[in-house]
């Protein structure tokens, strides 16, 4: 399952990644949309599982509740950037402005104020443990949040580049999970006695 969740990372951050650098010269299509929406939902409550796996000895319940607040956070954004994304990216915009001039508006808010704690969290849980890369989980922490917080605002280089910066992030964080879990299946040659 931690091989399964490193794989996801990937998978999530080479969604946010492929689409940030194509929508960089051509701004928001239908398929980057489409890859960004299901690659959230797909791959990155698994990622985060395996990000947690691989430090929870060292992280204790600081990094346990970080954890699930993230993981907890990261859901809501996800179901969000789904509907957003795969649903009413195809509809027409008075269609999606009324959806979200409803109580979806609310909930959407707090959805993305959940995820913005619990990645602040989780990666102060990540950066203090020192068992993932410092940097990427630095990275992880910063582009996550921007992500959200740039989310309502209009595409920009800055929203390409941050989905690129998340993508490199991401890759590492399951690099590492990768590793670590392919250290623990091959110990080495077994002493003879």
């Amino acid at each position: 399952m931690t091989r399964f969740g490193a794989v996801c990372g990937i998978l999530f951050g080479l969604s946010l990644g492929i689409a940030g650098a194509i929508e960089a010269f051509t701004g928001e299509t239908a398929a980057t949309s489409f890859i960004v929406g299901l690659g959230v939902a797909g791959f990155g409550v698994p990622a985060l599982f395996a990000f947690h796996l691989r430090q929870a000895d060292a992280s204790g319940r600081f990094g346990a509740i970080a954890a699930a607040v993230n993981i907890i956070g990261l859901g809501l954004f996800a179901g969000a950037s789904f509907a957003y994304n795969v649903v009413l990216f195809f509809v027409e915009p008075a269609v999606s402005d009324t959806v979200l001039d409803g109580p979806s508006h609310w909930v959407i808010l707090g959805g993305g104020a959940m995820f913005i704690i619990g990645t602040l969290l989780f990666g102060a849980s990540m950066v203090r443990t020192g068992v993932h890369p410092r940097r990427a989980a630095a990275g992880y922490t910063s582009a996550l949040v921007l992500l959200a917080l740039l989310g309502n605002l209009p595409d920009s280089l800055l929203s390409s580049a941050n989905h690129v910066f998340a993508c490199a992030a991401l890759i590492c964080l399951s690099r590492s999970v990768w590793r670590a879990t392919s250290s623990r299946m091959n110990p080495g040659p077994v002493p003879s006695l």
